[in-house]
């Protein structure tokens, strides 16, 4: 029975990872739980499984929590605050953390948990997008195992199962276009927070479904790819697939192709981060191509997407660039999803703060240079704000 820490237990991620250790209580058992501020959830997965440790991100709801949860017995130990969250992430005897916490809040509790010696069933793009440069070192210092539990990377780590050393010639990451797919460019300008989440395909947060609706989702994913599978980003494409059925693809260097399918089901790459290299007989749907019906391709739009090439970009700068792309790229999404800002204005934000950390982009930074560009980030997307009204609605693609 596999030891699972649980970071993000109330989210998309966190509750359809529940759901496998549900179906297979004689494969996984939960040593912790960390959550963001949902005590109802959070009690109700406590008394379901039973961790030996708990955590809510909300320090004002811990005396809710306590309560919520108070005739349990034994009773778990009870922890709020990051410092909560990265305590439950190196807790204990876990042999593997899932890390769904959304955003760069996730890293410091990855970061925890690798010093620990356990394995990472990543869930978190965040991770290695802002802090690839340090977490990749970390995991070769202390022999763990970094296990992509996304569609995407998921997709292409099961295609490189038995491909040979330097077999791997370029990698094809699917997108679904998100909501604003069949759109015209012009009508963005109109889009209200309700139009961006309503995704075609999938079920997800509100925060990455902003990222689908911009394509910026996909261009953390480039990035994450180049950190996970160490490809240039010259060899890391990315196709709009609609129908969400080819999870992405690999191709090799004698030109073949290599790709996963399924059903648009997250639960897919959870269970096979957590069971790998084992495959877990599952009752689940399985794929009817005939069903399927046509499987199509179309080249993505950059005008319509902007958000892409402002990932490139940054992935090609490297070094703290692309924790100040996240870090802009999150606080640009919370502000559109309060209404402050137009939908439009995300990228123009993002581009903004950019520009304006390039001569100070760190080339190869330590955790403080990180976490010191996000912050500045964050801060910088409310001044970028004050200067749109006076700043051309484009966004360069250099």
């Amino acid at each position: 029975m596999k030891a699972i820490t649980l970071l993000g237990s109330t989210g998309s991620i966190g509750t359809q990872t529940l759901d496998i250790l549900t179906q297979y209580p004689e494969q996984f058992r939960i040593v912790g739980l960390a959550a963001g501020n949902n005590v109802e959830i959070l009690a109700a997965q406590v008394r379901q499984f039973q961790p030996s440790i708990v955590a809510i991100r909300s320090e004002e709801k811990l005396a809710a929590l306590k309560a919520a949860i108070a005739d349990i017995n034994p009773q778990p130990i009870i922890l709020a605050g990051e410092a909560g969250i990265v305590e439950v992430a190196r807790y204990g005897d876990a042999e593997s953390v899932v890390t769904g916490i959304v955003g760069c809040a996730g890293l410091l509790p990855t970061i925890a948990a690798i010093e620990a010696g356990k394995d990472i069933a990543l869930a978190n793009k965040e991770t290695l997008i802002a802090g690839g440069p340090v977490v990749l070192p970390l995991v070769e210092k202390h022999g763990v195992k970094l296990l992509p539990a996304d569609s995407e990377h998921s997709a292409v780590f099961q295609c490189l199962q038995g491909v040979p050393k330097g077999g791997l010639r370029r990698i094809l990451l699917t997108a679904s276009g998100g909501a604003f797919r069949d759109w015209d460019t012009p009508k963005l300008a109109d889009v209200t927070v309700a139009d961006a989440l309503k995704h075609p395909n999938w079920s997800m947060g509100r925060k990455i479904t902003v990222d689908s609706a911009t394509l910026m989702n996909k261009g953390l994913e480039v990035i994450e790819a180049h950190y996970l599978f160490g490809m240039d980003y010259d060899d890391i494409d990315i196709v709009i697939h609609p129908q969400s059925i080819i999870h992405s693809l690999i191709e090799l260097q004698d030109t073949s192709v290599v790709a996963q399918l399924g059903w648009p089901d997250m639960r897919l790459p959870l269970l096979y981060a957590l069971s790998w290299p084992e495959r877990i007989y599952t009752d689940w749907q399985q794929l009817d191509l005939v069903k399927s019906a046509d499987l199509t391709f179309q080249e993505p739009d950059h005008e319509k997407y902007p958000c892409m090439q402002l990932a490139y970009n940054a992935g090609r700068a490297g070094g703290s660039m692309p924790a100040v792309l996240n870090a802009a790229n999150e606080e640009a999404v919370a502000l559109f999803l309060e209404e402050k800002i137009k939908f439009l204005d995300i990228p123009r934000c993002i581009e903004w703060v950019c520009d304006r950390h390039q001569a100070q982009n760190h080339a190869n930074p330590k955790l403080d240079d990180i976490l010191a560009a996000d912050n500045w980030a964050r801060q910088e997307v409310l001044t970028a704000m004050e200067n749109l009204a006076s700043r051309p609605q484009t966004i360069s693609l250099r």
